[in-house]
């Protein structure tokens, strides 16, 4: 008879679990949303900010913000959480700019050191061509060409043709378009803290 309630709690635990990151990933896909509502410059410049919890200027920002801003609306400060893996693990980041050490202000600012992030912490989800894999909170990474990454989030919102819109910042601002194959995916990763 032990064996049925350790079945039952096991059940309610994986329920709940479940229901509960895909509350999550809605809520991160909603702060996503409320972020195309303010008016932001593209401004790809280096800025001092505050640790932890630091931001450029409201008014300024790029695609990795889009991420950061969202992710903070839920409580989660990824300059905080990507600085520490850094220090902790420099060498398993991609050493394109140079630096010797890590930089709290930038680092979590860059493609490249977010998609090693999510793929160290996160869960790294399959990379297909079919719109029905990308779910609401998912992060996805893209390769525009050049040697230049991009990244948003997959929105809860659909296109006339049933695809999952995404909210990004390529150069217009913060803003939700139906752009999910329109460069080569890179990444595609889920993370909850």
């Amino acid at each position: 008879m032990t064996k049925v309630p350790l079945l039952i709690t096991f059940l309610i635990f994986s329920f709940s679990t479940v229901v509960g990151q895909e509350n999550f990933y809605k809520q991160l896909a909603d702060s996503a949303l409320v972020l195309t509502n303010q008016k932001v410059q593209y401004d790809p410049a280096y800025f001092q900010i505050d640790y932890p919890n630091g931001d450029i200027p409201a008014d300024k920002g790029v695609c990795t913000d889009v991420i950061i801003r969202a992710y903070r609306k839920l409580g989660i400060d990824l300059q905080k959480e990507v600085h520490e893996d850094m220090i902790s693990n420099f060498g398993k980041y991609p050493q394109n700019w140079d630096l010797s050490k890590p930089d709290k202000n930038i680092d979590h600012r860059r493609v490249p050191n977010l998609m090693t992030f999510f793929t160290r912490h996160g869960f790294v989800k399959k990379i297909s061509q079919e719109a029905k894999d990308y779910l609401p909170g998912d992060i996805v990474c893209w390769d525009l060409g050049g040697g230049i990454t991009h990244i948003g989030i997959v929105a809860n919102k659909k296109s006339p043709n049933g695809r999952n819109l995404i909210v990004h910042n390529i150069g217009a601002g913060q803003v939700l378009e139906d752009c999910l194959f329109n460069f080569k995916i890179i990444g595609h990763f889920q993370y909850e803290k």
